[in-house]
């Protein structure tokens, strides 16, 4: 009796999802920059020159900073954290509908969309921040000396911030169009109440207990700690903001896993 011909079986193939994110960043890279001057340079620049500009002017009205002796270092280490989670969660709320047309292949998945801006995005706002301050302490001599720990600590909560509370807005924007309206409204006053002009040991009780409810300003304290020496900052509590980031994250994921499917059919 005639034996069947082997067919061989399909072998899922490794480091996929790895391939599949690298190609969605390649993807926003040429899409996104690859029709400016400058290409992707112009992504770092561009937020570069606005802090810069928005550093010098309120450096006219604010001559004498709460921490170190330049205004400009004080306000950067309020700034940088403050635009790099909004940005960061910014692109992510909006990555499964950047990326809707190319969701509909099996071998795309949500959360490879939302990986890929995650990191595209947040390796371009780690150069902005080495830019604006590399920047600062080469020309204005600040006089800090950054703590590398304090600075990573904080960097790694400002993402697990922003990919947490960006995942649950892809989920709520898929929902509900229109929550990305009503969120930019209720997230204007976050400029604020971050912390990026005062320090949080100024404003009296009952307000500062309110304040330290925005785990931004705990991003921000970290931040400052880690240029400043002498700030201790005994109000950062990391704890909090990976709760926050956390629960945000699980719930997102849980109901994006379950739901995905049809709220890009919409």
């Amino acid at each position: 009796m005639p034996l069947a011909p082997l067919v061989p079986t399909a072998r899922p193939r490794k480091f996929a999802s790895a391939r599949v994110v690298g190609a969605l960043m390649l993807r926003e890279m040429a899409t996104s920059y690859g029709r400016t001057p400058g290409g992707y340079l112009w992504a770092v620049l561009e937020p570069v020159a606005g802090i810069t500009l928005l550093t010098l002017v309120f450096s006219i009205g604010f001559v004498t900073p709460a921490l170190g002796v330049s205004f400009p270092m004080f306000y950067a280490t309020g700034l940088v954290p403050f635009l790099a989670y909004s940005s960061l969660s910014g692109k992510i709320a909006t990555a499964l509908m950047y990326s809707k047309p190319l969701l509909a292949f099996p071998s795309v998945r949500f959360s490879d969309a939302l990986l890929a801006r995650l990191l595209l995005n947040g390796l371009t706002q780690i150069m902005v921040a080495y830019l604006v301050f590399g920047g600062i302490m080469l020309w204005l001599d600040p006089r800090v000396i950054p703590d590398t720990r304090s600075l990573a600590t904080a960097l790694a909560l400002c993402a697990g911030l922003a990919m947490g509370i960006g995942t649950l807005n892809a989920l709520l924007f898929a929902l509900w169009p229109v929550w990305q309206q009503i969120w930019s409204v209720l997230m204007r006053p976050l400029f604020i109440v971050s912390g990026i002009f005062y320090l949080p040991e100024d404003i009296p009780r009952p307000y500062r207990d309110m304040l330290e409810l925005n785990p931004l300003i705990h991003v921000v304290g970290l931040v400052r700690r880690g240029f400043y020496a002498s700030y201790d900052a005994a109000y950062v509590s990391p704890i909090y903001v990976l709760l926050i980031s956390g629960v945000a994250l699980v719930a997102g994921l849980v109901f994006l896993t379950r739901f995905h499917r049809d709220l890009l059919q919409r």
